[in-house]
This record gives structure tokens, C-alpha cells and sequence, in this order.
């Protein structure tokens, strides 16, 4: 009899169990719900997958909506860049001409009359010529197919593989020789085949705007005055056409000066890299391995460092001593040194390219 009981009971609590497991899987959540929580909790399992997983990586997986959608609102409004950049500086081209041009003829003398119709015309075939080859010229791709070239990664999103000093633009959604940044002024990235052009161009630009600064400084101030000063008798009688030269005159210093500041502290910064024979991505990469080389007690050296003098050469094109002028100082479509490709790793105390 006690048996019997016990088997009667051990049979309702499987009845009871399987009643309720019959009921909880009928109310089971959508299979969409659960294939979204699935897909979150590989996401979250993702950022500690292995050893090798850090801040930055955790950072990168955290704000890649936020990469995305600059990439692609700076690849579709590339050309509203360029366009801003090409009536901005057509506009104080044409405040020179119409302002600037009349007024030097009638006060300067001859001497200082030449030196500025000569340095501002030279100054602006410089800015107009690397303008135009920094951003019509190709930055350089690796091959796509198979090659014999030395290669030291292979690309995560390209799939194919990566020479040194090759790096992925997510805008342009290629690999790039020797990539510096991708320029939302140029439309373009800043490569192996294109970057003398692009610190040409933001050098002479400066130099251009320094020199509007400068000279206009005194024209800027009479101006100024003009427009805003408080007079106790009647104000001189302006018309429209001076009102609007001293508008000009104001527009033109204020946004050369800006310019000027802007651009020039980012052309330092670029003519510090290529001192060190380094670009705006390696000089973070470089950072990370001295780090993380002086914790084992040894000093990092970049291997792409040739000495300065011979890391401008490089990166100028100079191979002989009149090259300073046909190559530098004038308008010089030359390639670089080298096809992007390969690269001698080993500082060397002697030129490379001997001037």
C-alpha cells in the first residue's frame, strides 16, 4: 500500500511538471525578440573575447555607429568642401584684384609695387596648382591580386594584403599607401602619391594668408575706424561703393587671419611629422609601441626615420641641389621617391639621396 502511494505521487509531480513546462513554452517570447537579445549578448561577449582586448577596443566597438555616420556624411558632402574652399579663396583673390590692386598702384613705389604683384602672383599659382593635384591625384592603392611584394597584415575589411605603412580609409572604403588622413577639403585621401601636395598647398596657403594679414593690417584698421566710429559732427559722406570696399577689407583680414592661425599651427604639426619620418596615424602607432617597449625596458626607434635632412628629401623629391627651386619653389608634378610599396626599414646614417 505504501508503495502504491508513493508511486501515485511521484506520477502527479510529473504531471505537474510537464504541465507547467507545456505552459511556459507556450508563452515563450517572439522569435525576433529573442534573435535581438541573442545578437546583444554576443555583441557584449565580444568586447572580452581574449587577452588581447583593451580600452581602445572596447572604445571602437562602443562609438562605431558614431564612426559610421561621420564617414558617411564626410563622403557624401566632400564636394560641399571642396566647393567652400574654391569660393572662399576665389573671394579674396577677387577682393585683391578689385581692392587691394588699385590701392598699391596709386600709394606704393614701383620697387614695392613690383614685389607684391610678383610674390602674390607666385604665392597664388602655388596655392591653385597643389590644390588641384592633392585633390585630382590618386593617394595609391595596394594591387588587389597576388603579388610578390613584401606584405605585413592583411586588411579586415578589404580582405586582401597590406604592404607597411598601409592603413584602411572607412570614408573612401580602401586601403591606402602610406595613408596620412582622409581630407574633407580635398575630397580625398592623403596618400603616398598625393601628400607633398597636400602640405604644399596648406604651406603656401598660409604664406598667402600671412602675407593678406600683413599687409592689409593698416587698411583693415582705417577700415574699422571708418565704419565704426562714433563722430560728433556729421559723419563723412560714404557711399555704397566705399561702404562696401571697407566691408570687404574687414571680410578679407578677418578670414585670412583665421586661416592663417588655423592653418598654419596644422602645417607645423605636418612639417614635424615628416621630420620624423612618421605620418599622422604612425605617429599613434609609434607612441603606442614606445609605451609599450619601455615597459621591457627598451627604447623604440622608428624604422621609417632616415634623419631629417633626408626624410624631407624623401618626402620633397629633392635629388639634386636645383631641385630646391624647379622641385620646391616652383609648380613640380614629379612623383615621389619610391612606389609605396616597399621601404627600406633601417635608419642610415649616410644620404640616401645624396644633394
Amino acid at each position: 500500500l505504501s508503495s502504491c502511494r508513493c508511486f501515485s505521487a511521484f506520477h502527479l509531480l510529473r504531471c505537474v511538471r510537464l504541465r507547467l513546462c507545456s505552459r511556459r513554452g507556450q508563452n515563450r517570447l517572439p522569435l525576433w525578440i529573442r534573435e535581438i537579445w541573442a545578437y546583444m549578448r554576443l555583441l557584449a561577449k565580444s568586447l572580452y573575447f581574449n587577452s588581447l582586448t583593451d580600452s581602445d577596443v572596447v572604445f571602437d566597438s562602443v562609438f562605431e555607429p558614431v564612426f559610421l555616420t561621420v564617414d558617411y556624411v564626410t563622403r557624401w558632402f566632400g564636394l560641399v568642401f571642396v566647393y567652400l574652399v574654391v569660393i572662399l579663396t576665389s573671394s579674396i583673390v577677387g577682393i585683391a584684384y578689385v581692392v587691394l590692386l588699385p590701392l598699391i598702384l596709386n600709394t606704393y613705389s614701383p620697387p614695392w609695387i613690383a614685389w607684391h604683384v610678383c610674390y602674390g602672383h607666385w604665392n597664388l599659382i602655388m596655392i591653385a596648382f597643389h590644390y588641384y593635384k592633392a585633390a585630382n591625384t590618386s593617394p595609391g592603392y595596394p594591387p588587389t591580386e597576388k603579388h610578390d611584394g613584401p606584405v605585413v597584415s592583411v586588411c579586415k575589411k578589404c580582405i586582401i594584403p597590406k604592404p607597411a605603412r598601409t592603413h584602411h580609409c572607412g570614408i573612401c572604403n580602401r586601403c591606402i599607401l602610406k595613408m596620412d588622413h582622409h581630407c574633407p577639403w580635398l575630397n580625398n585621401c592623403v596618400g603616398h602619391f598625393n601628400h607633398r601636395y597636400f602640405f604644399s598647398f596648406c604651406l603656401f596657403m598660409t604664406l598667402g594668408c600671412v602675407y593678406c594679414s600683413i599687409s592689409g593690417r593698416n587698411l583693415f584698421l582705417d577700415a574699422y575706424n571708418a565704419l565704426e566710429t562714433h563722430y560728433q559732427t556729421p559723419a563723412p559722406p560714404y557711399t555704397f561703393k566705399d561702404k562696401m570696399i571697407h566691408k570687404s577689407i574687414i571680410y578679407m583680414w578677418v578670414l585670412t587671419s583665421t586661416v592663417g592661425v588655423a592653418l598654419g599651427a596644422l602645417t607645423f604639426w605636418h612639417a614635424v611629422l615628416i621630420s620624423r619620418g612618421e605620418t599622422s596615424i604612425e605617429r599613434h602607432i609609434n607612441s603606442k609601441e614606445t609605451k609599450r617597449m619601455a615597459k621591457w625596458g627598451k627604447v623604440y626607434r622608428n624604422p621609417f626615420n632616415y634623419s631629417r635632412l633626408n626624410n624631407w628629401k624623401i618626402f620633397l623629391g629633392v635629388e639634386k641641389r636645383s631641385h630646391w627651386v624647379t622641385r620646391v619653389l616652383l609648380p613640380s608634378a614629379h612623383p615621389p621617391h619610391g612606389d609605396g610599396l616597399t621601404w627600406a626599414v633601417f635608419p642610415v646614417k649616410k644620404d640616401l639621396i645624396p644633394v
